[in-house]
Protein backbone atom coordinates (compact mmCIF):
# COMPACT_ATOMS: atom_id res chain seq x y z
CA UNK A 1 0.00 0.00 0.00
CA UNK A 2 2.85 2.38 0.80
CA UNK A 3 4.43 1.72 -2.61
CA UNK A 4 1.11 2.43 -4.35
CA UNK A 5 0.73 5.73 -2.48
CA UNK A 6 4.24 6.74 -3.53
CA UNK A 7 3.25 6.27 -7.19
CA UNK A 8 0.11 8.41 -6.95
CA UNK A 9 0.47 12.03 -8.04
CA UNK A 10 -0.56 13.71 -4.81
CA UNK A 11 2.18 16.35 -4.47
CA UNK A 12 2.04 19.87 -5.85
CA UNK A 13 4.60 20.60 -8.63
CA UNK A 14 7.87 22.01 -7.39
CA UNK A 15 9.43 25.25 -8.61
CA UNK A 16 11.96 23.26 -10.61
CA UNK A 17 9.24 21.24 -12.35
CA UNK A 18 7.32 24.42 -13.20
CA UNK A 19 10.49 26.00 -14.57
CA UNK A 20 11.28 22.93 -16.67
CA UNK A 21 7.74 23.01 -18.02
CA UNK A 22 8.15 26.66 -19.05
CA UNK A 23 11.47 25.87 -20.74
CA UNK A 24 9.65 23.27 -22.86
CA UNK A 25 6.89 25.75 -23.71
CA UNK A 26 4.33 23.75 -21.70
CA UNK A 27 2.19 26.38 -19.98
CA UNK A 28 -1.51 26.92 -19.37
CA UNK A 29 -3.24 28.25 -22.48
CA UNK A 30 -6.80 29.42 -23.03
CA UNK A 31 -7.96 29.71 -26.63
CA UNK A 32 -11.15 31.33 -25.39
CA UNK A 33 -9.14 34.12 -23.76
CA UNK A 34 -7.31 34.77 -27.04
CA UNK A 35 -10.59 34.75 -28.98
CA UNK A 36 -12.14 37.18 -26.51
CA UNK A 37 -9.10 39.49 -26.67
CA UNK A 38 -9.10 39.52 -30.48
CA UNK A 39 -12.83 40.25 -30.68
CA UNK A 40 -12.59 42.95 -28.04
CA UNK A 41 -9.63 44.59 -29.79
CA UNK A 42 -11.41 44.44 -33.15
CA UNK A 43 -14.64 45.84 -31.75
CA UNK A 44 -12.88 48.66 -29.90
CA UNK A 45 -10.92 49.59 -33.02
CA UNK A 46 -14.08 49.66 -35.15
CA UNK A 47 -15.79 51.75 -32.49
CA UNK A 48 -13.09 54.43 -32.50
CA UNK A 49 -12.40 54.48 -36.24
CA UNK A 50 -15.92 53.62 -37.43
CA UNK A 51 -16.82 57.03 -38.84
CA UNK A 52 -13.53 57.51 -40.72
CA UNK A 53 -13.63 53.93 -42.01
CA UNK A 54 -17.21 54.41 -43.19
CA UNK A 55 -16.31 57.58 -45.10
CA UNK A 56 -13.27 55.89 -46.63
CA UNK A 57 -15.20 52.81 -47.73
CA UNK A 58 -18.07 54.94 -49.04
CA UNK A 59 -15.63 56.90 -51.18
CA UNK A 60 -14.05 53.67 -52.49
CA UNK A 61 -17.48 52.22 -53.27
CA UNK A 62 -18.53 55.42 -55.08
CA UNK A 63 -15.33 55.53 -57.15
CA UNK A 64 -15.50 51.82 -57.91
CA UNK A 65 -19.04 51.98 -59.21
CA UNK A 66 -18.57 55.20 -61.13
CA UNK A 67 -18.52 54.73 -64.92
CA UNK A 68 -15.58 56.21 -66.75
CA UNK A 69 -15.46 56.21 -70.52
CA UNK A 70 -11.68 55.68 -70.79
CA UNK A 71 -11.96 52.42 -68.80
CA UNK A 72 -14.65 51.10 -71.12
CA UNK A 73 -12.48 51.56 -74.21
CA UNK A 74 -9.11 50.72 -72.61
CA UNK A 75 -9.22 47.42 -70.65
CA UNK A 76 -5.48 47.74 -69.87
CA UNK A 77 -6.35 50.38 -67.26
CA UNK A 78 -8.61 48.04 -65.29
CA UNK A 79 -5.82 46.04 -63.63
CA UNK A 80 -3.94 49.12 -62.26
CA UNK A 81 -7.26 50.56 -61.08
CA UNK A 82 -8.12 47.31 -59.30
CA UNK A 83 -4.66 47.30 -57.73
CA UNK A 84 -5.11 50.88 -56.46
CA UNK A 85 -8.51 50.00 -54.95
CA UNK A 86 -7.02 46.92 -53.23
CA UNK A 87 -4.15 48.89 -51.70
CA UNK A 88 -6.52 51.58 -50.44
CA UNK A 89 -8.79 48.91 -48.99
CA UNK A 90 -5.89 47.26 -47.14
CA UNK A 91 -4.70 50.60 -45.79
CA UNK A 92 -8.19 51.38 -44.57
CA UNK A 93 -8.40 48.11 -42.63
CA UNK A 94 -4.73 48.14 -41.52
CA UNK A 95 -5.43 49.60 -38.02
CA UNK A 96 -8.07 46.91 -37.45
CA UNK A 97 -5.76 44.10 -38.57
CA UNK A 98 -2.89 45.49 -36.47
CA UNK A 99 -5.03 45.74 -33.33
CA UNK A 100 -6.30 42.16 -33.73
CA UNK A 101 -2.76 40.89 -34.42
CA UNK A 102 -1.40 42.56 -31.27
CA UNK A 103 -4.27 41.17 -29.22
CA UNK A 104 -3.57 37.66 -30.53
CA UNK A 105 0.15 37.98 -29.72
CA UNK A 106 -0.14 39.53 -26.26
CA UNK A 107 -3.26 37.85 -24.84
CA UNK A 108 -1.23 34.76 -23.70
CA UNK A 109 0.85 37.13 -21.52
CA UNK A 110 -2.16 37.52 -19.24
CA UNK A 111 -1.74 33.91 -18.08
CA UNK A 112 1.96 33.13 -18.30
CA UNK A 113 3.88 36.34 -18.92
CA UNK A 114 6.50 36.56 -21.63
CA UNK A 115 7.71 33.15 -22.79
CA UNK A 116 9.81 32.05 -25.75
CA UNK A 117 10.87 28.42 -25.93
CA UNK A 118 12.99 27.01 -28.73
CA UNK A 119 12.16 23.48 -27.60
CA UNK A 120 8.51 23.91 -28.54
CA UNK A 121 9.61 24.69 -32.11
CA UNK A 122 11.54 21.44 -32.48
CA UNK A 123 9.78 18.68 -34.47
CA UNK A 124 8.33 15.85 -32.41
CA UNK A 125 8.15 12.75 -34.58
CA UNK A 126 6.32 10.85 -31.86
CA UNK A 127 3.22 12.88 -32.70
CA UNK A 128 3.26 11.34 -36.19
CA UNK A 129 2.50 7.92 -34.73
CA UNK A 130 -1.07 7.07 -35.94
CA UNK A 131 -1.75 4.83 -32.95
CA UNK A 132 -0.88 7.63 -30.54
CA UNK A 133 -3.00 10.01 -32.60
CA UNK A 134 -6.04 7.72 -32.39
CA UNK A 135 -5.47 7.35 -28.65
CA UNK A 136 -5.41 11.15 -28.26
CA UNK A 137 -8.64 11.43 -30.27
CA UNK A 138 -10.50 9.29 -27.73
CA UNK A 139 -8.67 10.50 -24.63
CA UNK A 140 -10.31 12.27 -21.70
CA UNK A 141 -8.68 15.53 -22.78
CA UNK A 142 -10.30 15.28 -26.22
CA UNK A 143 -13.68 14.57 -24.65
CA UNK A 144 -13.32 17.62 -22.43
CA UNK A 145 -12.37 19.78 -25.43
CA UNK A 146 -15.38 18.41 -27.34
CA UNK A 147 -17.63 19.29 -24.43
CA UNK A 148 -16.16 22.78 -24.31
CA UNK A 149 -16.71 23.25 -28.05
CA UNK A 150 -20.35 22.14 -27.76
CA UNK A 151 -20.91 24.40 -24.75
CA UNK A 152 -19.28 27.32 -26.54
CA UNK A 153 -21.45 26.76 -29.62
CA UNK A 154 -24.58 26.60 -27.48
CA UNK A 155 -23.71 29.78 -25.58
CA UNK A 156 -22.65 31.84 -28.60
CA UNK A 157 -25.44 30.41 -30.78
CA UNK A 158 -28.00 30.98 -28.04
CA UNK A 159 -26.90 34.58 -27.54
CA UNK A 160 -26.92 35.24 -31.30
CA UNK A 161 -30.38 33.67 -31.64
CA UNK A 162 -31.71 35.76 -28.76
CA UNK A 163 -30.31 38.95 -30.31
CA UNK A 164 -31.83 38.20 -33.71
CA UNK A 165 -35.20 37.28 -32.20
CA UNK A 166 -35.20 40.30 -29.93
CA UNK A 167 -34.48 42.63 -32.87
CA UNK A 168 -36.51 40.85 -35.56
CA UNK A 169 -38.87 43.78 -35.96
CA UNK A 170 -36.00 46.23 -36.50
CA UNK A 171 -34.37 43.85 -39.03
CA UNK A 172 -37.61 43.46 -40.99
CA UNK A 173 -38.15 47.24 -40.98
CA UNK A 174 -34.82 47.87 -42.71
CA UNK A 175 -36.31 46.97 -46.12
CA UNK A 176 -38.78 49.83 -45.88
CA UNK A 177 -36.28 52.49 -44.78
CA UNK A 178 -34.20 54.78 -46.90
CA UNK A 179 -30.51 54.08 -47.35
CA UNK A 180 -29.45 57.03 -45.20
CA UNK A 181 -31.66 55.84 -42.33
CA UNK A 182 -30.98 52.11 -42.74
CA UNK A 183 -27.17 52.31 -42.58
CA UNK A 184 -27.07 53.81 -39.02
CA UNK A 185 -29.71 51.32 -37.93
CA UNK A 186 -27.66 48.45 -39.33
CA UNK A 187 -24.61 49.76 -37.46
CA UNK A 188 -26.59 49.89 -34.23
CA UNK A 189 -27.87 46.33 -34.67
CA UNK A 190 -24.42 45.00 -35.50
CA UNK A 191 -22.93 46.77 -32.47
CA UNK A 192 -25.59 45.42 -30.12
CA UNK A 193 -25.17 41.91 -31.54
CA UNK A 194 -21.41 42.14 -31.21
CA UNK A 195 -21.58 43.21 -27.56
CA UNK A 196 -24.01 40.40 -26.75
CA UNK A 197 -21.80 37.75 -28.41
CA UNK A 198 -18.66 39.11 -26.72
CA UNK A 199 -20.50 39.02 -23.39
CA UNK A 200 -21.32 35.34 -24.00
CA UNK A 201 -17.69 34.61 -24.82
CA UNK A 202 -16.66 36.41 -21.62
CA UNK A 203 -18.73 33.92 -19.63
CA UNK A 204 -16.88 31.10 -21.38
CA UNK A 205 -13.52 32.77 -20.60
CA UNK A 206 -14.39 33.09 -16.90
CA UNK A 207 -14.92 29.33 -16.80
CA UNK A 208 -12.13 28.26 -19.16
CA UNK A 209 -9.22 30.21 -17.65
CA UNK A 210 -9.51 28.67 -14.12
CA UNK A 211 -10.04 25.26 -15.71
CA UNK A 212 -6.90 25.57 -17.85
CA UNK A 213 -4.83 26.64 -14.84
CA UNK A 214 -6.19 23.72 -12.80
CA UNK A 215 -5.68 21.24 -15.64
CA UNK A 216 -2.09 22.41 -16.26
CA UNK A 217 -1.29 22.14 -12.55
CA UNK A 218 -2.85 18.67 -12.46
CA UNK A 219 -0.66 17.48 -15.34
CA UNK A 220 2.45 18.62 -13.46
CA UNK A 221 1.50 16.96 -10.16
CA UNK A 222 4.28 14.78 -8.75
CA UNK A 223 4.48 11.50 -6.90
CA UNK A 224 6.29 11.28 -3.57
CA UNK A 225 9.03 9.28 -5.27
CA UNK A 226 9.49 12.04 -7.88
CA UNK A 227 9.74 14.61 -5.09
CA UNK A 228 12.42 12.55 -3.34
CA UNK A 229 14.31 12.01 -6.59
CA UNK A 230 14.21 15.72 -7.44
CA UNK A 231 15.43 16.55 -3.95
CA UNK A 232 18.39 14.25 -4.50
CA UNK A 233 19.16 15.84 -7.87
CA UNK A 234 18.95 19.41 -6.57
CA UNK A 235 20.31 19.08 -3.05
CA UNK A 236 22.47 16.04 -3.68
CA UNK A 237 22.33 12.48 -2.42
CA UNK A 238 22.38 12.48 1.43
CA UNK A 239 25.10 9.80 1.45
CA UNK A 240 27.24 11.81 -0.96
CA UNK A 241 26.64 14.97 1.03
CA UNK A 242 27.62 13.13 4.19
CA UNK A 243 30.86 11.95 2.62
CA UNK A 244 31.59 15.48 1.39
CA UNK A 245 31.00 16.88 4.89
CA UNK A 246 33.29 14.24 6.36
CA UNK A 247 36.00 15.11 3.85
CA UNK A 248 35.58 18.81 4.61
CA UNK A 249 35.82 18.18 8.34
CA UNK A 250 38.91 16.04 7.82
CA UNK A 251 40.54 18.73 5.67
CA UNK A 252 39.71 21.37 8.29
CA UNK A 253 41.15 19.13 10.99
CA UNK A 254 44.39 18.70 9.04
CA UNK A 255 44.67 22.46 8.59
CA UNK A 256 44.01 22.92 12.29
CA UNK A 257 46.68 20.41 13.27
CA UNK A 258 49.15 22.10 10.92
CA UNK A 259 48.52 25.43 12.67
CA UNK A 260 49.31 24.12 16.18
CA UNK A 261 53.14 24.47 15.86
CA UNK A 262 52.64 28.20 15.16
CA UNK A 263 50.59 28.73 18.34
CA UNK A 264 51.95 30.64 21.35
CA UNK A 265 50.24 28.51 23.98
CA UNK A 266 47.82 25.62 24.44
CA UNK A 267 45.33 26.00 27.29
CA UNK A 268 44.01 22.67 28.66
CA UNK A 269 41.36 21.38 31.05
CA UNK A 270 43.74 19.36 31.47
CA UNK A 271 42.24 16.22 29.83
CA UNK A 272 38.84 17.09 28.34
CA UNK A 273 39.58 20.31 26.45
CA UNK A 274 42.52 21.91 24.65
CA UNK A 275 42.60 25.31 22.92
CA UNK A 276 45.61 26.68 21.01
CA UNK A 277 46.03 30.47 20.95
CA UNK A 278 48.18 32.72 18.79
CA UNK A 279 48.86 36.43 19.09
CA UNK A 280 50.94 38.98 17.25
CA UNK A 281 51.01 42.70 17.82
CA UNK A 282 51.25 43.16 14.04
CA UNK A 283 47.82 43.01 12.46
CA UNK A 284 45.97 41.22 15.29
CA UNK A 285 43.41 43.04 17.41
CA UNK A 286 43.17 40.14 19.88
CA UNK A 287 44.52 36.59 20.24
CA UNK A 288 43.12 34.06 17.75
CA UNK A 289 42.01 30.48 18.28
CA UNK A 290 44.01 28.34 15.83
CA UNK A 291 42.96 24.93 17.19
CA UNK A 292 40.53 23.46 19.68
CA UNK A 293 39.12 20.07 20.53
CA UNK A 294 37.81 17.77 23.25
CA UNK A 295 38.74 14.29 24.51
CA UNK A 296 40.79 12.43 21.85
CA UNK A 297 41.24 15.54 19.70
CA UNK A 298 42.37 17.46 22.76
CA UNK A 299 44.94 14.74 23.47
CA UNK A 300 46.21 14.98 19.91
CA UNK A 301 46.53 18.78 20.18
CA UNK A 302 48.62 18.39 23.35
CA UNK A 303 50.85 15.77 21.70
CA UNK A 304 51.55 18.00 18.67
CA UNK A 305 52.21 20.96 20.99
CA UNK A 306 54.75 18.91 23.00
CA UNK A 307 56.46 17.72 19.82
CA UNK A 308 56.89 21.35 18.67
CA UNK A 309 57.79 22.85 22.09
CA UNK A 310 54.59 24.87 22.33
CA UNK A 311 53.91 25.79 25.98
CA UNK A 312 50.97 23.98 27.60
CA UNK A 313 49.12 25.59 30.50
CA UNK A 314 46.52 23.86 32.64
CA UNK A 315 43.73 26.37 33.26
CA UNK A 316 40.41 24.46 33.41
CA UNK A 317 37.97 27.41 33.69
CA UNK A 318 39.68 29.31 30.86
CA UNK A 319 39.92 26.20 28.66
CA UNK A 320 36.24 25.46 29.14
CA UNK A 321 35.25 29.06 28.39
CA UNK A 322 37.42 29.26 25.27
CA UNK A 323 36.16 25.92 23.95
CA UNK A 324 32.53 26.93 24.54
CA UNK A 325 32.51 30.51 23.25
CA UNK A 326 35.06 30.61 20.41
CA UNK A 327 35.39 29.19 16.89
CA UNK A 328 38.43 28.42 14.78
CA UNK A 329 40.04 31.51 13.29
CA UNK A 330 38.05 33.87 15.53
CA UNK A 331 39.29 36.28 18.18
CA UNK A 332 38.65 35.51 21.83
CA UNK A 333 35.72 37.27 23.56
CA UNK A 334 36.45 40.61 25.18
CA UNK A 335 35.43 39.22 28.58
CA UNK A 336 38.46 36.88 28.43
CA UNK A 337 41.03 39.52 27.43
CA UNK A 338 42.41 39.90 30.98
CA UNK A 339 42.72 36.17 31.63
CA UNK A 340 44.40 35.50 28.28
CA UNK A 341 46.70 38.48 28.76
CA UNK A 342 47.97 36.92 32.00
CA UNK A 343 48.51 33.62 30.16
CA UNK A 344 50.48 35.29 27.36
CA UNK A 345 52.54 37.24 29.85
CA UNK A 346 53.44 33.97 31.54
CA UNK A 347 54.37 32.43 28.14
CA UNK A 348 56.66 35.35 27.25
CA UNK A 349 58.34 35.14 30.68
CA UNK A 350 58.75 31.39 30.21
CA UNK A 351 60.41 31.84 26.82
CA UNK A 352 62.79 34.45 28.29
CA UNK A 353 63.63 32.05 31.13
CA UNK A 354 64.35 29.23 28.64
CA UNK A 355 66.68 31.43 26.56
CA UNK A 356 68.27 33.70 29.15
CA UNK A 357 67.89 31.80 32.43
CA UNK A 358 66.99 33.38 35.74
CA UNK A 359 64.06 32.66 38.02
CA UNK A 360 61.40 30.38 36.54
CA UNK A 361 58.05 32.19 36.30
CA UNK A 362 55.11 30.88 38.31
CA UNK A 363 52.14 29.51 36.41
CA UNK A 364 49.17 31.83 36.78
CA UNK A 365 46.31 30.56 38.89
CA UNK A 366 42.88 31.94 39.73
CA UNK A 367 42.55 33.53 36.29
CA UNK A 368 39.71 36.09 36.06
CA UNK A 369 37.25 34.04 34.02
CA UNK A 370 33.64 35.31 34.25
CA UNK A 371 31.27 32.75 35.75
CA UNK A 372 28.80 33.34 32.88
CA UNK A 373 31.40 32.02 30.39
CA UNK A 374 32.38 28.89 32.34
CA UNK A 375 29.95 26.01 31.63
CA UNK A 376 31.04 24.04 34.71
CA UNK A 377 30.49 27.05 37.00
CA UNK A 378 27.01 27.56 35.59
CA UNK A 379 26.10 23.93 36.25
CA UNK A 380 27.26 24.24 39.87
CA UNK A 381 25.26 27.42 40.29
CA UNK A 382 22.10 25.63 39.14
Amino acid sequence: MAEDSDLEKTEQPSERRLEQSREKGQVARSRELSTFAVLLAGGATLWFMGSSLTRHLTGLLHDGLSFKQELAFNPALMIPRLYDFSVEMLLAFAPLFLAMLLAALFSPLLLNGWLFSAQSLQPQFSRMNPISGIARMFSMHSLVELGKAVAKSLVVGGVATWVIWHNKDEVMALSSQSLSAAIPQIGHLIGASFLAVVGGILLIVLVDVPFQLWDHNKKLMMTKEEVRQESKETDGDPMVKGRIRNMQREAARRRMMAAIPTADVVVTNPTHYAVALKYSDKGMRAPLVVAKGSDFLALRIREIAQENNVPILEAPPLARALHKHTELGESIPEALYTAVAEVLAYVYQLKRYQTQGGARPHEPDALPVPVALDPAAQIKAV
